[in-house]
Formats: C-alpha cells, structure tokens, sequence
C-alpha cells in the first residue's frame, strides 16, 4: 500500500481503493500487466473515497490551481478541483486545445510526443498541484511539470492515484514532491 510517507491514512481505506484495482494481463501487449481503474471509478464508494483522501492530502497546500494530464488525470482533476475549491486547468496532447498554448515534447520508449497547457492557464508564482491516475515511466507527469514551471507555477505536488513502483517513474520527477495513493 502507500500514501508513501504519511501514515496517518488508515490501511482499510487503502485496501477499499486497492480492491477497485483489476489487474489484466497481457493487456495492450503480452507481458504487461494493467492496473485497470474502471471499477473504482464505478463505485461510487471507492471513487469519493479516492477523491477525498487526494483532496485531504492537497488541501493543506493552499493551493491556486489543480492542473490534471489527459485524459485519465481529467477523471479525478475535475471532482478534486471541486473539493479544493480551486480553478482546474488541462495539460492535453498536441492540437487538443482551443487557445494559444505553450508546448512540451518529451521521448517516449519509441518516439516523442507533446503536451500543451494553455498559455493563460496559471499566472506567475500560483502555487499547482499536478494530477494523474498513475505514475509509471515519468515522462508525462515530468512534462507537465515543465509546462507548469515555464508559466511561472509553483508545483507544490503531483499526485497520483497509483505508483508502478517497478518503473521508476519518480526519478523523472527529480525534487518535486510526489505521492500516490497506491504504490503496486
């Protein structure tokens, strides 16, 4: 389980969102093993449960924004921003936003591929927490990250419903806070 250092979560509501999380083999390609969200988000319990031991964790951050990646980021960034009482702003891929945006690439293990934040999304010194449904390799979440400091944000935090630990993904995030509710 996780909630990495804190502690003071009790490991019942932990364990309540860890069994929401199916496991599917060799899902998109043999040998990987996929931490499918599906049924948390289905349950009504375990998906304000996540929420609220997110929003617990961010409250204290006072923060001015919440910033969430597509597409899944979207699905907790919208009810937490809720919670937080604070503006949500999109990092989304290449050509999805409406506005003038500022861009990222960043490699992928075969490849590239690019984030956009829209240009007036956060103003200078704002304090950001970033969220997504899951760490894995880091690439993302580092990107946005970027996007977020180049707008001049402060990024408080990034966080996570899940941590695939295995991957490292956390390296890629180098001093900036990270925690995950789950850590597989």
């Amino acid at each position: 389980m996780s909630w990495d250092d804190q502690g003071g979560v009790m490991d019942e509501r932990l364990a309540l969102l860890r069994q929401h999380v199916r496991e599917v083999p060799d899902f998109p390609k043999a040998g990987i093993l996929f931490r499918d969200i599906t049924p948390l988000l289905a349950s009504p319990r375990a998906f304000g449960l996540a929420i609220e031991l997110l929003a617990e964790r961010l409250r204290p951050q006072r923060l001015d924004h919440l910033v969430a990646i597509e597409s899944r980021g979207f699905l907790l960034g919208g009810p937490l921003a809720l919670a937080l009482g604070v503006p949500l702003q999109l990092v989304r891929k290449a050509g999805k936003l409406p506005w003038k945006t500022d861009a990222v690439s960043y490699a992928l293990e075969y490849g590239e591929s690019t984030l956009e934040l829209h240009q007036d999304a956060l103003g200078a010194g704002g304090r950001v927490a970033i969220v997504d449904d899951v760490l894995a390799t880091g690439g993302t979440a580092a990107a946005a990250v970027t996007l977020v400091q180049r707008q001049g944000g402060q990024v408080v935090e990034v966080a996570f419903l899940i941590e695939l630990v295995a991957l490292g993904g956390r390296r890629q995030l180098g001093a900036t806070p990270c925690r995950a509710l789950l850590a597989l």
